[in-house]
């Protein structure tokens, strides 16, 4: 399976200290990628910098083998924090704000409500939606652009069970459908059930790459990194 998207010694700083130092990630494509975390271990930054939103204080990016450019930005949808949605418009009327800008076809609309089983929110305003239809609508906004590449950070934040089993449907549809995905989560469970492959991030460091192998103990390997990383700053 070929790589769609590494790094190397990727690192952000501010003032004097590191938020991401030296990762090297390797994604390959048509599968899902976990990121995985404690809150503040870095998982944002390190995907805000793979969607342009961040510039990278050292390393490199690399996308289907050459340098990342800003025009790798049509190949990439992400949702990153919450949803960039107006809460006084529906959904479809959400989705067709991005099409005018974009210049994408109506029926690229209709295409993605189904993909996130949007298509009978109606008139119902994005204000009444609740957090699992907003986070559904979220992704239709990222799958606009027909992109190669979806980043999401931390997808299921805040929703109830029903609404994570749903999210974890969609996302797992998506290699299928030539779309690979790498998503950012500190829920073990989560990952371990959607990912094809893990990283797991503490302190601004990648402390473990590798594909999902179901005997090992997912939960045992974190604690023990996490327990490495604290010692290996004192």
């Amino acid at each position: 399976m070929d790589s769609i998207l590494f790094t190397e010694k990727l690192s952000k700083m501010y003032k004097n200290q590191y938020a991401v130092r030296d990762i090297s990630i390797n994604v390959k494509e048509n599968s899902v990628y976990g990121l995985l975390g404690p809150n503040g271990a870095g998982k944002s930054t390190l995907l805000k910098m793979l969607t342009g939103m961040l510039k990278p204080t050292s390393g490199e990016i690399y996308y289907k083998g050459e340098e990342w450019e800003r025009k790798v930005l049509t190949d990439i949808g992400a949702l990153i924090e919450s949803p960039p949605i107006y809460e006084n418009l529906t959904a479809r009327e959400n989705l067709k704000v991005r099409a005018l800008i974009y210049g994408i076809p109506d029926s690229r609309i209709e295409e993605v409500l189904e993909v996130v089983d949007l298509k009978d929110a109606g008139k119902k305003k994005a204000s009444q939606f609740s957090m699992g239809m907003k986070q559904r609508l979220g992704i239709a906004i990222a799958l606009l652009n027909y992109p190669k590449l979806l980043i999401l950070d931390e997808p299921t934040n805040g929703l109830d069970p029903i609404g994570i089993i749903e999210l974890r449907e969609l996302i797992r549809s998506f290699p299928k459908n030539g779309i690979t995905v790498i998503l950012s989560s500190h829920i073990l469970s989560e990952v371990e059930n959607i990912a094809d492959h893990i990283g797991i991030i503490v302190e601004g460091k990648l402390w473990y790459e590798n594909a999902i192998d179901k005997s090992l103990n997912l939960e045992n390997l974190f604690m023990d990194i996490v327990k490495c990383a604290g010692e290996d700053n004192v």
